[in-house]
């Protein structure tokens, strides 16, 4: 069994654009794969430990997996997670995985899917709040997916990283970074709302702060729980792992996004509608990437001859932060 660390998969130098097309191929795929429910396991001090198992159709045959992640505030970053890879046909595992970059590449690209399935056409006004890894890698699709028009997003302030994100995208001439000071000036006049923060003891907005129209991806589904109430439309990428929310009863329409993508469910119908993407976060991608990066790595027999079963190797790739 080969251990992939962070730095074997940063040095494969995948694109954005591939990572998306993982992404929406994936989503379209779902109904043919076998996706338990993620055992989420809360601990003192906003602490936790998810465990997410899947199995998946591949170009490379039936496949499976099991990802834990954990978040610990105080560990730099919070969120750090590994993946066990195995044959789902003979059994055999075939590697353990830094699952850092893949989280943060297919979270990114489940947002942008989002944004381009939900949002109204040709919205060129975002808000970001919550900066960290998931949001740059968001960002970085986002603007490799869109090149025929500028992009006006607004940073929440938070410490230096507004100032640190903007800078990391500023050779990108499709662009133009406004940092405010309140939730409030993030939220109002946005086309879309991502929210990046891994946590939020409260919902963090009124609900006149969100136009008509807009679309809201809370990345990690805290702090927008008034919206469930007054949104017109609700989606998910899995039913099982948002029935338990506490509005999901409440909800005026939903959806899985993989229905609107397949056409068996309506999408956005109108450019008054207020809409709420729910990306839970499901095991499905993460199995997916590690699926195509250990096949990259298999194809590349130097490179993989390389691999052993030292310990992870930390990340270095330039906008981690």
């Amino acid at each position: 069994m080969k251990i992939v660390g962070f730095e074997d998969i940063a040095n494969l130098k995948i694109s954005p654009r591939v990572c998306y097309e993982w992404t929406e191929r994936m989503i379209a795929d779902k109904a043919a794969a076998f996706l338990p429910a993620k055992t989420h396991m809360n601990l003192p001090g906003n602490v936790f430990c998810n465990v997410m198992p899947s199995i998946i159709d591949t170009p490379y045959g039936k496949m499976g997996g099991v990802k834990v992640v954990t978040r610990y505030p105080e560990r730099r970053p919070s969120l750090d997670s590994k993946i066990l890879l195995f044959d789902a046909k003979t059994g055999e595992f075939l590697s353990l995985m830094d699952g850092n970059w893949i989280t943060a590449y297919r979270t990114g690209a489940v947002a942008v899917n989002s944004i381009l399935t939900f949002a109204k056409k040709n919205f060129t006004a975002l808000g970001f709040i919550g900066l960290g890894n998931v949001s740059r890698t968001t960002m970085l699709i986002l603007a490799s997916m869109i090149t025929d028009r500028k992009l006006v997003v607004k940073l929440l302030r938070y410490k230096d990283q507004a100032e640190d994100f903007a800078e990391r995208f500023k050779d990108f001439d499709n662009i133009e970074f406004r940092i405010v000071d309140s939730v409030k000036e993030c939220i109002k006049g946005s086309e879309v709302v991502v929210s990046g923060a891994t946590y939020f003891e409260d919902d963090i907005a009124k609900d006149d702060w969100f136009d008509e129209g807009v679309l809201v991806v809370p990345i990690h589904t805290r702090g927008f729980t008034n919206c469930d109430l007054f949104f017109d439309k609700v989606y998910a990428d899995d039913t099982d792992h948002v029935k338990d929310f506490k509005n999901f009863s409440k909800f005026k329409s939903f959806a899985e996004v993989c229905d609107v993508i397949c056409k068996r469910a309506p999408g956005r119908e109108s450019d008054s509608e207020r809409i709420l993407a729910y990306n839970i976060g499901v095991s499905i991608h993460d199995i997916n990437y590690a699926v195509h990066i250990y096949h990259l790595l298999l194809q590349d027999q130097q490179a993989f001859s390389k691999l052993t079963d030292s310990d992870m190797k930390e990340p270095v790739e330039k906008f981690w932060v």
